[in-house]
């Protein structure tokens, strides 16, 4: 892991920060301001730069304003206009990797050069830098092989795929689960966790021209069986996953589409199964038959990493990110698919903020199967 030199972290660049005045299509809303430099971190509090900052489909959710979290009003930023306490506005982004600049009095096990990440939602992490509380952060392992692409992605997907396999039963080596959305940044994860501990996946995911590509890809991520949606519509299906599972029950599916596909797939559940949603891409209902309740004595859930770092404990938030870290170090857990845009001091706040909302309109546009992630660069 390379920790990169924090003299002048604050000195010699303007910071930078995304950010929108009301909520509404990211397209128009967005834009980006420069900002007074950081006072000295008060008490108990540091002053972080962030190194990069991921585009998530929650992100933008966030700034459409259909999302359950909300971030803070920010008042702080400039002395007048926007940002200011004339007219305060919302800076963007919940996940993101940054670097310790400067502490305040009382902050323990954190000192200059540390890589951090966010536990609280919605602090706005697009942006060059900003004071956080101490624990509001949690310390990057030190991890060999771990990149700064695994340490900016791994607060919210990596996470949630191992809460979902590790919370609702105990999987021993050799059982199956089921999930749609297979090639997306939890589905991903979810392979590649799964496959460390010996699970067989079976994975679903859209039809598309070029599915042989993404069957391949998944597969070499460790996927078991890759299909699209239209075999669900297949008589044989049935036969066919009691030959690949030998008989053996599949008692965990995972969700993040709903609408008539996870229907068709909760079906495919054995005895005692546990359905969990995570996510509702398709934008259409969930419907489950009663029967599945009544006579496969199914049980549902719904998943939500917020919601996991609000109810725990800082030590469980310590072990998982070290179980992560070392699975990304080991090669197990490969970086997500990416691009990184950066925003250079060269460009005027008017040419970043049109830069972002380019690439916010690529990313609405579905099926780039990339991270984008966001880099402010100060040299």
């Amino acid at each position: 892991m390379v920790f990169l030199p924090t003299r002048r972290l604050f000195a010699a660049f303007a910071n930078r920060a995304v950010f929108y005045a009301q909520h509404g299509d990211p397209t128009k809303v967005l834009n980006v301001l420069s900002y007074r430099s950081l006072p000295p971190p008060a008490k108990n509090t540091l002053n972080v730069r962030f190194l990069l900052a991921p585009i998530n489909p929650a992100d933008i959710n966030v700034i459409q304003g259909v999302y359950p979290a909300k971030p803070e009003p920010r008042y702080d930023l400039v002395p007048s206009g926007l940002g200011s306490s004339e007219t305060s506005v919302f800076v963007a982004g919940n996940e993101g990797l940054a670097q310790v600049a400067e502490v305040g009095e009382g902050v323990q096990g954190l000192k200059e050069g540390d890589w951090v990440i966010m536990t609280k939602p919605q602090v706005g992490t697009w942006c060059t830098g900003k004071n956080v509380g101490m624990d509001d952060v949690e310390k990057v392992p030190r991890v060999e092989g771990l990149s700064e692409v695994h340490a900016a992605t791994m607060t919210v997907n990596p996470p949630s795929a191992y809460n979902m396999l590790q919370d609702y039963l105990r999987l021993e080596e050799g059982d199956w689960i089921i999930q749609n959305g297979a090639n997306s940044a939890v589905g991903q994860a979810v392979i590649q966790i799964a496959a460390s501990r010996g699970l067989k996946t079976l994975n679903f995911v859209r039809p598309r021209d070029n599915l042989q590509d993404l069957v391949n890809q998944l597969e070499d991520l460790g996927a078991t069986k890759v299909l699209s949606y239209e075999a669900f519509s297949d008589i044989s299906l049935r036969k066919e996953i009691k030959e690949w599972t030998g008989g053996k029950d599949i008692r965990l599916g995972l969700n993040c589409v709903g609408g008539p596909e996870t229907t068709q797939m909760a079906r495919l559940l054995g005895n005692d199964a546990h359905l969990v949603s995570y996510g509702a891409m398709s934008k259409q209902p969930l419907s489950l038959p009663t029967s599945l309740f009544i006579f496969k004595n199914l049980t549902c859930h719904g998943f939500w990493q917020s919601r996991w770092y609000k109810n725990s404990v800082r030590g469980d938030r310590v072990r998982i990110m070290q179980i992560l870290a070392n699975l990304m170090g080991q090669g197990k857990l490969k970086e997500p698919a990416h691009e990184i845009v950066t925003i250079s001091p060269k460009d005027s706040d008017e040419e970043a903020g049109q830069k972002v909302r380019d690439v916010i309109a690529k990313a609405e546009g579905g099926r780039r199967g990339k991270k984008t992630l966001l880099r402010f660069d100060n040299d």
